[in-house]
């Protein structure tokens, strides 16, 4: 498996911490705005965060890998006991050249079809670990994606003086400071998204999962650009 040493505790992601962390914005989220869908989305955040820190070592995957392992040492034994129990056969038969091209083709066939079994064997528990971490990143993605949809319509063009309505005008109901306050919570779920797939690169050097990983982050990051964009654009309250 691809798997590193975890590191020191603080120089490393902590999944329980990101959890507390995805609770505590939901709590705010709700507290502010308990009629909006946003809290939702943060305990679906959540779930899925859960979902990573209970998975960090499934026993079923564990149960696989040592089972390939002592398939893959049979193999390793077995293949070539068949093949020296051929040449052994040839010998002590006193074989024919011609029985010996079967044998060597036989003995050949028998290694090269063991060497296939014990590399599935080997990388099969890498595989279902990245087929499992890749459902959890497309989980995020999708999230990630429904966040921002919340966000689209909350333009603060709407504050301007010169702005008017027109019939296809969709009327977000918020104040400046409610609308920043969401956009604020919006930008904060979208990094928690970010953070929960960084937890599967963690302990994981599957090329495959950390460039999922990468697209995770790189678009909750270009998410929260644009949202910080709108929320320099609302008018803030005169400083007293």
């Amino acid at each position: 498996m691809p798997r590193v040493r975890p590191a020191p505790s603080y120089t490393r992601l902590d999944a329980a911490q990101v959890h507390e962390t995805i609770d505590r914005l939901r709590g705010r989220v709700l507290a502010r705005f308990p009629e909006r869908h946003l809290g939702q989305i943060a305990a679906e955040v959540g779930e899925v965060a859960g979902q990573v820190m209970d998975a960090t070592a499934p026993s079923w995957l564990t149960g696989v890998r040592w089972a390939c392992r002592v398939l893959t040492a049979l193999l390793g034994v077995l293949a070539p006991t068949l093949v020296l129990y051929a040449v052994w056969d040839g010998l002590h038969a006193a074989a024919k050249t011609v029985d010996w091209l079967s044998i060597g083709e036989s003995a050949i066939n028998d290694l090269v079809f063991a060497g296939i079994a014990i590399a599935f064997l080997w990388a099969l528990p890498v595989r279902l670990q990245r087929n499992a971490d890749l459902r959890v990143l497309h989980r995020l993605r999708s999230l990630a994606h429904v966040v921002d949809m919340h966000q689209l319509t909350k333009d603060p063009e709407r504050f301007d003086p010169a702005f008017r309505n027109t019939a296809a005008t969709v009327d977000p109901g918020l104040t400046p400071i409610e609308m920043s306050h969401y956009l604020d919570y919006c930008s904060e779920l979208l990094s928690l998204i970010g953070k929960t797939a960084a937890l599967l690169a963690e302990n994981n050097t599957d090329p495959t999962v950390l460039a999922g990983v990468q697209g995770i982050e790189d678009i909750t990051n270009g998410m929260s650009r644009k949202i910080w964009q709108k929320i320099a654009l609302l008018p803030h309250p005169p400083s007293r």
